[in-house]
């Protein structure tokens, strides 16, 4: 458990996480603004994805342990470039403004290298995340480009998406 100072830590994910975990995933899935997914986790896919993880980090208050966030960590692809890491982020919207987001980020870079990955790697991120954009910015991360209408969100427009990387 790695203790956080503004009143949250982080952990890793175990199967009493399960029903929280697909919740909250599900709520960002459902919303249809920033993860590609379209289907909904259950109770069994849930448990089988964040255990199927390089890592899934369970971020909770520390006062009263509502789960706050989380992320995924695992390969971004395979063989050769195996190295590099590529992460998605959650965030509770009770919890958002709150630095939960650059806490789930810093932790992933950090275990990120533990795993042995050398480059962290964001395939995704919607041009209107711009929450994520600049939080991007503060820790370092470097823009790819843009690709054009590369995401198409809840009410069926597309939008860009901007690759962003960060050596570890």
């Amino acid at each position: 458990m790695t203790k956080i100072s503004n009143g949250f830590f982080i952990a890793p994910y175990s199967a009493e996480d399960t029903a929280e975990a697909v919740a909250l995933w599900n709520s960002i899935v459902k919303a249809g603004r920033a993860f590609p997914q379209e289907d909904e986790l259950d109770l069994i896919s849930g448990h089988e994805f964040f255990r199927l993880q390089t890592f899934t980090g369970i971020a909770r208050s520390t006062t009263d342990r509502q789960l706050a966030g989380l992320y995924i960590l695992h390969d971004n692809n395979v063989g050769r470039c195996r190295h590099i890491a590529n992460a998605s982020y959650a965030v509770d919207a009770a919890f958002r403004g709150r630095g939960i987001g650059e806490l789930l980020v810093r932790h992933c870079i950090e275990q990120a290298g533990k795993s042995q990955y050398k480059i962290l790697q964001f395939n995704a991120v919607v041009k209107s995340n711009t929450p994520a954009l600049n939080l991007y910015r503060k820790l370092g991360f470097v823009q790819l480009g843009i690709i054009p209408a590369g995401f198409r969100n809840i009410h069926g427009e597309y939008e860009d998406i901007i690759p962003h990387y960060i050596t570890l």
